[in-house]
């Protein structure tokens, strides 16, 4: 089973973060990459590189055969699955044993066990696995399991039995709301897993979610190394991951621990692999799942133990033992992770999509990702941009260094979820370590999660922004320390941010003055280098501010927040359509998978008119008026564009 090359079916972080392992083991690295993805990062830093296909993962990433040839092309001896796409596919193990390649995972009959959640839940209360009560039979009636639901009670979890990542998954309170759960869950599962079998499972209030992760070798054997607290989701995905977990003791990690061996034993597992649990506050847990599969979280692990989980893999695919007992773990200090996200928490955390326009690394701490300067966010794939890990000899100092490290990342050009995540790390809740699954319901509600303010102050530095880039494009040879320098008289120059104008003056070569709303607000230049500049204000504060003339758009950064503003005056207004008047939009790009409306039905406030599917998730589109549909300008199937129109309700 030796190799020494190895083909990454995967791209992102999670193929960089592998192809770094490869470099450091000496052996060869093939990436593989759709038309999204030519000159990604994974590509570009792989020994070689195979295209695959087209864009969406359907044409390139989740063709077996396809990959299977590309490995034998380039002359690859074993596929790392990284993990999302074929990871969790047991007919991609099997292929791969039968084409003589080694498959750097579980085995075959490993995965599809633990990837069936009704059966895994069958198998785990077989092994005396503590599981909670729910139904995970045959019958998918919606008889029966409205039945089995009242049977189990209320509040309860109806979740796709092939499902993972939040996608099948739906929260029940009460009986009414049952069948439209049923219905959107099948669905949802239908779509991402190509299976609409589902299971039901009493709700467990404020848990936390603890994770053990186990290791096997071919020669039978398996421990675990600690466990990891993933509480703080949104959407049924993580967001913040610690190890180890706040409230952990001695004695119950033994059992937690003792717990996910068993289960990993149950199943001969070979391999890295994830026993996930719920915890409740009396200190009782229930197995979750089993993801036989490298974890997005695993490098707070790797800090917590010393040790490389990908070196690990590979290791044990070769036939090589753990060369570690359960005794030789010892966990030391704290590590936290924060997942950056390309998204919009200020609108359900909903993904985005558009070119990274500059991305500045933060020093200090671990930072993973497969995005660079000039990437693409693209709707094809899933919106993380990149994991920022920070470690210490305690809690507190990892979490203010997590902290430090996302205030210094600097990202221009999409939305991303950094001013949440710093506020997340900045909760008490979250500080003093009780963070509980239900941590961002209950810390954050819409007036938390708005989109910053637009003050004057902001307005003023746009102003400037955009103002200095003017005249650096216009001028010839002149140097940077006297740009918008005037010896005639002040300069003024007028802008407009959202119905917001403002004045600029120069008063000497770095030194300005911006007129907003009656008010003047001085600013200094601090630096100015190709668009990108830091100013000092009267105030006391700094910021950093980065411009994209072609589409004359300013982004600023001030602390947690990030702006990102149009200078109207400088261009023609774009129609908006105001929320509230019947004209529905798509929120994102994304494909129209289904339509709930024909033309003239009538409709009323919040009802469902379809679904856009995007970056793996399913989103509603509600009605925002009550009305008769007078128009319907997409089709089910089409690929429609953020804020492209939908419907016209006349009210």
């Amino acid at each position: 089973m030796s190799f020494q090359s190895v083909l990454i079916a995967n791209r992102g972080e999670i193929a960089c973060r592998i192809i770094r392992t490869l470099k450091a083991l000496g052996q060869r690295s093939v990436a593989v990459y759709s038309d999204a993805d030519r000159g990604a990062p994974h590509v570009k830093q792989a020994d070689d590189a195979i295209h695959i296909g087209g864009s969406p993962a359907a044409e390139s990433y989740l063709l077996i055969e396809t990959i299977i040839a590309a490995a034998k092309t380039s002359g690859a001896e074993a596929i790392h699955p990284g993990y999302g796409f074929l990871s969790e596919n047991a007919d991609f193990a099997r292929r791969c044993a039968e084409a003589g390649l080694t498959f750097i995972g579980p085995s075959a009959d490993a995965i599809s066990l633990m990837g069936d959640k009704a059966a895994a839940k069958r198998h785990m209360i077989e092994a005396g696995v503590p599981v909670l009560p729910g139904y995970q039979g045959e019958a998918q009636d919606d008889k029966t399991l409205m039945k089995e639901a009242k049977a189990i009670g209320f509040p309860l979890m109806v979740k796709a039995a092939a499902g993972g990542g939040g996608r099948g998954m739906r929260f029940v309170s009460g009986a009414s709301d049952l069948p439209t759960a049923l219905s959107a869950a099948r669905a949802e599962a239908i779509s991402a897993f190509g299976a609409d079998i589902l299971i039901l499972e009493r709700a467990v209030i404020r848990p936390r979610h603890v994770e053990i992760q186990v290791f096997g070798d071919s020669h039978g054997k398996i421990i675990h190394l600690g466990e990891r607290d993933c509480s703080v989701q949104r959407r049924h995905q993580k967001v913040l991951e610690e190890a180890p977990c706040p409230v952990m003791t001695p004695e119950l990690r033994a059992r937690m621990g003792e717990a996910a061996v068993q289960a990993a034993r149950s199943v001969n597992y070979v391999g890295a692999g994830t026993v996930e649990f719920l915890l409740d506050e009396s200190g009782a847990f229930f197995f979750l799942e089993m993801n036989t599969r490298l974890q997005v979280e695993h490098p707070v692990t790797e800090i917590v133990t010393g040790l490389d989980l990908v070196a690990m893999q590979i290791r044990v695919a070769q036939g090589g033992s753990l060369g570690l007992t359960q005794e030789d773990i010892e966990l030391s200090g704290h590590a936290i992770e924060a997942r950056l996200y390309a998204e919009n928490p200020s609108q359900g955390f909903l993904p985005a999509t558009g070119r990274v326009d500059y991305l500045s690394r933060p020093e200090g701490v671990r930072f993973d990702s497969g995005v660079e300067t000039g990437s693409e966010v693209s709707p094809f794939y899933d919106p993380m941009i990149a994991k920022i890990i920070a470690s210490g000899p305690d809690r507190e100092t990892a979490r203010r260094r997590l902290v430090q490290a996302l205030e210094t990342t600097v990202l221009f050009g999409v939305p991303t979820n950094r001013q949440f995540l710093i506020e997340a790390l900045s909760v008490e809740d979250f500080i003093s370590g009780r963070a509980t699954t239900a941590f961002i319901a209950e810390n954050f509600g819409p007036d938390r999660l708005a989109a910053p303010p637009l003050t004057d102050e902001v307005a003023a530095l746009a102003a400037l922004t955009q103002y200095l880039s003017a005249r650096e494009r216009a001028a010839v040879n002149i140097p940077p320390e006297i740009m918008g320098w005037c010896s005639a008289h002040p300069v003024s120059q007028p802008f407009e941010y959202d119905g917001k104008r403002v004045e600029i003056r120069t008063v000497e070569s770095k030194l300005f003055v911006a007129n907003c709303g009656g008010s003047d607000i001085e600013m200094r230049v601090e630096n100015w280098t190709d668009g990108q500049a830091q100013y000092a204000l009267t105030s006391g504060r700094k910021t950093l501010s980065w411009l994209v003339p072609e589409a004359a758009i300013i982004h600023l950064q001030i602390g947690a927040a990030n702006y990102q503003l149009t200078n109207s005056l400088a261009i023609p207004a774009v129609r908006e359509t105001l929320a509230g008047q019947g004209d529905i939009i798509a929120p994102l790009h994304g494909a129209l998978i289904e339509i709930f409306v024909a033309k003239d039905d009538v409709v009323n406030v919040g009802s469902r008119l379809a679904v856009v599917e995007a970056m793996k998730m399913q989103h509603d589109i509600l009605a925002d008026v009550s009305g008769k549909v007078e128009e319907i300008f997409a089709e089910v199937g089409a690929q429609v564009s953020a804020n492209a129109p939908l419907f016209k309700i006349k009210t």
